[in-house]
């Protein structure tokens, strides 16, 4: 199956032990995805703190109200620098997340995504809509660190 690769990259002002604090916590997800995404928990445990070696299964939305299969989310990699999930969806078999995170002398911190996605013939419409998701979701990070 051939994939494809969304890239994107941003500055947050707040160190890093910061941002990787807000990473382990479902509510940040669940903040930044809105309104393109929601992810509901199944079984209903929304206390989830992302620890290496788990893996996850949510009700996924396209735009909060399209249902849109299970998504699920196994843990490979969960450290301060480095986060990296294989994820699958009832439709998209292969989304496969990296979060980097370089803290910068200045107290900001460099966050980057990348995901490959495979989705078959749904591969380019799948990944267009990421690459809109992607630019959200920092943008939505930004706001979190305005609220604080």
């Amino acid at each position: 199956m051939k994939t494809k690769v969304v890239y994107k990259s941003s500055i947050f002002p707040a160190d890093i032990d910061c941002v990787f604090s807000l990473l382990r916590n479902l509510e940040t997800l669940q903040y930044i995805a809105k309104p393109y995404a929601s992810f509901t928990p199944i079984g209903g445990n929304s206390n989830i703190r992302w620890e290496e070696g788990q893996t996850i299964s949510f009700k996924f939305k396209l735009f909060c109200f399209i249902p849109y299969g299970t998504h699920t989310i196994h843990v490979i990699d969960f450290s301060k620098h480095s986060i990296y999930t294989n994820e699958s969806n009832t439709h998209v078999p292969v989304w496969n997340h990296k979060i980097l995170l370089n803290a910068l002398p200045d107290g900001t911190t460099e966050y980057s995504d990348e995901v490959e996605i495979g989705a078959g013939w749904k591969t380019i419409f799948v990944w267009l809509w990421a690459k809109y998701f992607y630019s959200h979701r920092q943008k939505m990070w930004m706001y979190l660190f305005v609220k604080k």
